[in-house]
């Protein structure tokens, strides 16, 4: 059946199934959505049910929206809604999707907005015809977030012929004959950095991540037969870490031209933190792999899903994310090849045990053949301490610095770590285990935790309580100072007073982190913490292990550095689990895959991982090279 006959079929079935006094004015396909478009938009709303049984009778996912012809103008619609809410609301935004028939009222009281039972906000969608929907306004407002709204507003048409574009791609014939799924290591097995994986069948390719080698700036095998950009269907990003989506942009810049699947907090930061990249390769005057307009791209072509949400993605392959425990929108990619044919999961970078941030990474699908996951800490002896003991060990040191009248340097990445490190170190202050003093946060810090606040449904219960509490938000302790330019941080460097910094890059290969430890390396009174993992052969893996002198490269000047600081290493704030919770978490699958793939590690740790696990759970294990192929099945 080719791709117009099959959308004038389910089409027709759609219709069949809608009630008859239901008007629907068009129905249309956007990339896995199937888009039912009304001029009574109020009576499909009031119908909880209608579009969950729709998408359980066609096996698609359903959209409903108000018909474009509509809509009246947002910003007549805008005056509309604030002249119909109370200002004891606090209306902080008022967001229009053109594309979906959405305004969001972002307010920093939504119930005030929605009313008794409902009946301001069903008022205010019957007056407006805009399906208006209301959340919590974030407490720290993120230009990130913001600019990636208006971009993807503001070229909608352009949006709109891609989504229509993986409709028909998704939905092309599958070819017959024997089916089969292999999957090819293009970067990140028995390595950490540039990860990437292509999931193969007869009829589809997936890749998973786009890493770059943070360490030595590398980036995956794409120059084999199997990784012609042309015969990619969709790119699937597991979280935003340079190391699984630092080359993506580089996709677009050389012909990509398809869909990427990530979560919505992911598709921020990763334009965040690949923005960024591009900056400090400008400063370090080193050769950029791709430009703004190619980040550009990449967001106009990135679909978002929810943990849970399950889309297809190619003709044989379904997608579903879950939550991953490792930071801000991380996901375990769950495929369901062919009908019932096999299951994959590719873990990305996960945490089995609840932190500061989130809840654990799932362990339980409906289905699971096969799993690939990391090894990051899957060496023998790779135990990690508690958060409680790791906040006790970051105590003892930072007590030790303020005695002394030492500077602490805390070199982090700017999602994940930096966010678990200022809720350790507000509630060491706030209790008083250790003095107070300035705790400055320079590089990308600040936004990255504003992007969190954004996206309260991704952390844990007890933080997003916290956030939403005027005064108890620890992210909006006086104690944070935000650095926003060379002159303050200059100013930083050469005070006398104590301070702590936290500054990127969390591997100390480049960032702002560099000019502090330039200045204070050489003064024994200081103090440099490491609380995140240090890549072989990165500039901090050298200083951790107790480099006396080192060379840097600062604007392309060499500068030969004494260190005299103390340095220390805080384990327990990493996000990756351990051995010990690798072991517990395969132990607590369900179902038990039949194979498990071991990458993201260090050579040694891959293998001991894989040797491990067969030894105590008979299951088939392989630590594959990079540029390996296995048949899965």
């Amino acid at each position: 059946m080719n791709v117009d006959r099959l959308f004038d079929n389910l089409s027709k079935e759609v219709r069949r199934l809608v009630p008859s006094d239901m008007s629907i004015t068009s129905i249309e396909f956007e990339g896995p959505l199937i888009v039912v478009y009304t001029d009574e938009y109020d009576k499909f709303s009031s119908n909880d049910s209608l579009a969950r049984m729709l998408a359980q009778s066609i096996h698609r996912r359903v959209d409903i929206r108000p018909d474009r012809s509509t809509l009246a103008d947002s910003a007549e619609v805008e005056e509309k809604i604030r002249s119909m809410i109370p200002e004891s609301a606090e209306i902080f935004d008022i967001n229009f999707i053109e594309e979906t028939g959405e305004a969001i009222v972002e307010a920093i009281n939504p119930n005030e907005v929605i009313g008794k039972e409902g009946q301001r906000l069903g008022g205010i969608r019957k007056e407006t015809g805009w399906n208006v929907k209301v959340m919590r306004a974030p407490p720290i407002p993120s230009k990130t977030v913001s600019d990636v709204r208006g971009y993807l507003r503001s070229n909608h048409d352009e949006r709109q012929a891609m989504l229509k574009k993986v409709a028909k791609s998704i939905s092309r014939d599958v070819l017959p004959g024997e089916q089969w799924v292999r999957v090819t290591t293009m970067g990140g097995f028995r390595q950490v950095g540039r990860s990437a994986s292509l999931l193969m069948t007869k009829e589809s390719r997936v890749l998973i991540d786009c890493g770059l080698d943070p360490s030595s700036d590398a980036t995956p095998y794409f120059a084999i037969p199997e990784a012609d950009i042309s015969r990619i269907d969709a790119v699937v990003i597991t979280h935003a870490h340079l190391d699984h989506c630092g080359t993506l942009p580089a996709l677009f810049k050389y012909g990509y031209d398809g869909p990427v699947y990530c979560t919505a907090p992911t598709r921020d930061l990763m334009a965040l933190l690949q923005l960024d990249n591009i900056k400090l390769s400008f400063g370090e005057n080193k050769k950029n792999l791709y430009e703004s307009r190619d980040v550009r791209k990449e967001i106009l072509h990135t679909i978002v899903l929810k943990y849970n949400e399950t889309t297809d993605i190619a003709p044989d392959i379904r997608l579903t994310f879950h939550n991953a425990g490792h930071i801000l929108g991380s996901a375990i990619a769950h495929f369901h090849i062919g009908d019932g044919l096999h299951n994959v999961a590719f873990s990305g970078d996960t945490k089995y045990e609840k932190t500061w941030l989130f809840n654990p990474a799932t362990n339980r699908f409906p289905r699971l053949e096969t799993l690939i996951l990391e090894s990051t800490y899957g060496g023998q002896k790779d135990y990690q301490p508690s958060r409680a003991d790791a906040s006790q060990e970051l105590g003892r040191h930072l007590l030790s610095a303020a005695e002394h009248g030492g500077k602490v340097l805390i070199p982090v990445f700017a999602v994940g770590r930096s966010q678990e490190v200022m809720l350790v170190i507000e509630e060491l202050m706030r209790k008083g285990t250790i003095p107070k003093c300035p705790v400055y946060l320079d590089g990308m810090i600040w936004e990255a935790t504003a992007i969190h606040t954004a996206y309260p449904e991704y952390l844990n219960n007890q933080l997003r309580a916290q956030i939403f509490q005027q005064n108890e938000n620890p992210f909006l302790s006086p104690i944070f100072k935000r650095v926003e330019t060379a002159d303050m941080r200059e100013e930083i460097c050469h005070s006398p007073d104590p301070c702590i910094v936290l500054a990127t890059s969390g591997m100390m290969s480049g960032g702002p982190v560099m000019e502090y430890f330039r200045e204070w390396a050489d003064d024994e009174k200081n103090w440099l913490l490491f609380v995140g993992y240090q890549s072989e052969g990165s500039m901090g893996r050298a200083i951790q292990k107790g480099r006396t002198q080192i060379t840097l490269n600062m604007r392309g000047k060499s500068i030969d550095l004494e260190i005299k600081l103390q340095r220390a290493t805080v384990d327990g704030f990493s996000g990756h689990s351990d051995r010990k919770q690798l072991m517990k978490y395969i132990g607590s699958l369900e179902p038990k895959p039949d194979r498990i793939i071991i990458g993201h590690g260090e050579d040694r740790k891959c293998t001991d991982l894989a040797s491990s696990i067969y030894k105590r759970y008979s299951i088939e294990t392989k630590a594959p090279m990079n540029l390996e192929t296995i048949r899965l099945k």
